[in-house]
């Protein structure tokens, strides 16, 4: 599976050969939908809470005598009829993860990207290299390509530089290639990685 290669300036400077078995994979939807409702579900913190009856401070005497006074009966000014009284059915933390196997994730993974690149989604350059870790330069360079859509850039680690300088785009992404989840795959319009990010991604997910 050959892709050109292109430069910063958007111009063919050679090609690359893809592996088949991560970027040539079928595409599986409900395994890339699977490992995506997993992976909003784990981002979920899970921190509403409230207090029951039984957990606010006060109401351990009866209010008034149970006869005779021509109210309501009342067992205690925290029940949750009562201003300042306990929630019914208070919300609790709790924990929403949801488990997917490793080999389950790493099959969405290539599903996913081979998706991109079967659509030409997928743009690899030959090296991002900025002068100056400006914001300008990382917007020039999606200027080249015409992407103005939500766009990943996928990178390798020693690229900090392109990270710190594409951070403020909007509707750009800047991930190391071995950080890249599915969700981040299928929410962006289009991928931009370099060499070094598919040779990575060819490494990790290799079969």
């Amino acid at each position: 599976m050959q892709v050109k290669v292109y430069n910063t300036e958007a111009k063919v400077v050679g090609s690359l050969e893809l592996s088949e078995e991560v970027f040539g994979c079928e595409y599986n939807e409900p395994l890339i939908h699977q490992a995506v409702v997993a992976y909003q579900a784990n981002q979920r913190q899970g921190t509403k809470s409230a207090l029951t009856r039984t957990e606010v401070r006060g109401g351990g005497i009866k209010p008034w005598r149970q006869k005779g006074t021509g109210r309501a009966r009342q067992g205690s000014i925290r029940a949750p009829q009562w201003i300042k009284g306990g929630v019914v059915f208070a919300p609790k933390p709790r924990d929403f993860r949801k488990k997917l196997n490793k080999k389950m994730k790493a099959q969405a993974f290539r599903s996913a990207i081979s998706y991109k690149v079967a659509n030409n989604e997928l743009v690899v350059v030959d090296e991002i290299k900025l002068a100056a870790p400006k914001t300008k330069l990382v917007a020039q360079i999606l200027k080249n390509f015409s992407f103005d859509k939500r766009t990943l850039l996928l990178v390798t680690g020693e690229s900090a530089d392109v990270v710190r300088a594409g951070a403020n785009i909007e509707k750009l992404t800047v991930t190391d290639a071995l950080l890249a989840n599915i969700y981040e795959l299928v929410s962006n319009y289009a991928i931009i990685a370099t060499k070094d990010a598919i040779q990575k991604i060819e490494e990790a997910y290799s079969l």
